[in-house]
């Protein structure tokens, strides 16, 4: 990745908080500001993973490796938004009442779906450099990262429930993760040996 590219793809993907940021100084996030945030930084952690899975795809699509080359930056930025979405709920909702969050966790599915989301991500992140992938070996480094696959399930999932009314944006989303692991699934089928 050059320099240029790699600071004007950072710079992308920290454009939603910075939005974020305008909108809480601007008194733009409505009547509750909290939750609306706490749910837009949800939105885009879910958009990073989309996002992230749709990389290799588009490389096969497109012919062009250099999707490739901000992939690992996607991913990270996921679990940047992933990490705000949580810690804004505990430190900005909960002010940091770990009785209340317990008793939030028992009761709310989609409250330890999410918590279990961002366990499986975790790993994932913490594992995302070139002396990590040195260190596990590329066989061990990929299958770890297939763990991307039931957080994107959760992630929707999570989303899903959370939702009151129709869930047509969870729908979406949704939609778009099941043809991104249709893709894989039929890649695989294809290229296995009969």
């Amino acid at each position: 990745m050059r320099p240029w590219d790699k600071r004007l793809a950072f710079a992308a993907c920290l454009l939603p908080l910075a939005w974020l940021v305008l909108q809480a100084a601007t008194g733009g996030l409505g009547a509750n500001p909290i939750e609306t945030g706490t749910r837009f930084l949800g939105d885009w952690a879910l958009r990073f993973l989309l996002l992230t899975l749709a990389v290799t795809p588009l490389r096969h699509l497109t012919g062009w490796t250099g999707w490739m080359r901000y992939r690992r930056m996607l991913g990270l930025f996921c679990f940047f938004y992933a990490g705000l979405h949580m810690t804004s709920y505990v430190a900005l909702d909960q002010f940091f009442d770990w009785a209340a969050i317990g008793r939030d966790l028992a009761k709310r599915r989609y409250m330890t779906i999410g918590m279990a989301t961002l366990a499986l991500l975790l790993p994932l992140a913490a594992t995302s450099t070139d002396a990590m992938v040195r260190r596990l070996g590329g066989p061990r480094w990929k299958k770890l990262h297939r763990l991307v696959y039931p957080a994107a399930i959760l992630a929707v999932l999570h989303f899903t429930l959370m939702v009151k009314g129709p869930p047509l944006e969870p729908a979406a989303y949704g939609l778009v993760l099941a043809l991104l692991l249709g893709w894989r699934a039929w890649r695989l089928r294809r290229h296995s040996p009969s």
